[in-house]
């Protein structure tokens, strides 16, 4: 999600180390492994936003190696193309990015699919700058509301609250205020009233005083009192016709990301910042202890086992209807699987426990 991004300028500026996208499918990996395993290229919307944590994890403990699958990470960079985009146009093999984007593919005619959701709330707060007054989306008439990026997710979620409480699109004004520094400094420079944004810039506005959460996105409580509902967000994205014919790279990602996810659930927070690069959990906006902090808070978001959760895909479905999208091409059973997730899950003998939505996988 999070638009917008061509990977190879961020994951140079994160030194990352990770390969940039090029054209082309799976082929065999070049280097680690056992020299026969098939390389994916996966693009995530902001690889060091705690939202997309579990991508970068999975690298670091070393579980796409392990089951066997060689993972080339790129990143969004602001300003070019998203992820799902870079996905969609086969620039890269998966997009880690939100759910949503399969339902506004469908309804533009292209087939994309979930094939393992990770979280089930988008992250997101409203943080709200201090004496701006707003403490609800009732607030928001007459506000300049900053997003990620104008169509981003971010943007829609803005729409969708604003219109819970009978404001139109026309009577706020919505900024691109990207993400980090560029966030921070529209709410220090009063640009942005407010902005929907993710750990760890929330935490650095916090500790900034700068402003205050508004609005609670970030766990599937706070998502269920919101939007009405579990809202499904970051998960692996990819085109139908792909899936179908490299369907054992995609299990070999989905047991990684899988084994990843039951990591996560039966660690703290400073276990996972540990594994982490350092320079996502420290740097000029945040430090390690607000990082850790951050994810100790939000970690309840994070999806156990991978399944998509009972209730959400109808929810994400149903603000798309409200936000005048036209959905009359889309089947909402198309638009993610759970049978990879279930395979993967069986392989270690871990116990589901999400409630699962039922798909057409």
């Amino acid at each position: 999600m999070i638009k917008r991004a061509l990977c190879l300028a961020a994951v140079g500026a994160l030194s990352l180390g990770v390969a940039a996208c090029s054209s082309g499918s799976s082929g065999k990996s070049a280097g680690g492994g056992s020299g026969t395993d098939p390389t994916v290229k996966v693009m995530v919307g902001g690889i060091d936003k705690q939202i997309y944590l579990p991508y970068q994890l999975a690298q670091d403990l070393g579980f796409y190696k392990k089951y066997g699958v060689n993972v080339q990470l790129s990143t969004e960079s602001q300003g070019g193309v998203g992820a799902e985009d870079a996905m969609a146009s086969g620039q890269v093999d998966m997009a880690g990015a939100w759910y949503i984007h399969t339902i506004d593919f469908q309804a533009k005619g292209k087939d994309v699919i979930d094939v393992v959701q990770l979280s089930g709330a988008p992250g997101e707060r409203e943080m709200c700058g201090t004496g701006s007054g707003v403490h609800t989306a009732a607030d928001f008439r007459g506000k300049s509301l900053g997003v990620t990026d104008l169509g981003s997710g971010t943007d829609e979620l803005t729409q969708f609250l604003a219109a819970q409480h009978g404001i139109s699109h026309s009577q706020y004004h919505t900024l691109a205020v990207g993400a980090g520094a560029t966030a921070i400094a529209a709410i220090q420079r009063k640009s942005a009233q407010c902005v929907m944004t993710t750990q760890p810039t929330v935490g650095s506005l916090e500790a900034k005083h700068l402003a205050y959460p508004a609005i609670d996105l970030a766990t599937t409580k706070g998502a269920k009192a919101a939007l009405g509902g579990a809202w499904p967000a970051a998960g692996v994205l990819a085109r139908a016709d792909w899936v179908n014919s490299h369907q054992s790279a995609v299990q070999k990602v989905v047991d990684a990301l899988v084994a990843t996810m039951h990591w996560i659930h039966t660690h703290s927070a400073a276990d996972i910042a540990s594994h982490m690069p350092s320079q996502f959990v420290s740097n000029s906006t945040i430090t390690k202890a607000q990082y850790v902090a951050g994810l100790t808070t939000d970690k309840g978001q994070f999806l156990p086992d991978g399944i998509m959760p009972a209730g959400g895909p109808k929810t994400v479905y149903a603000m798309e209807k409200v936000l005048g999208v036209d959905v009359a091409k889309v089947t909402l059973a198309n638009t993610f699987t759970n049978s990879y997730a279930q395979k993967a899950n069986k392989l270690e003998g871990f116990k589901v426990t999400t409630a699962p939505a039922t798909s057409a996988g």
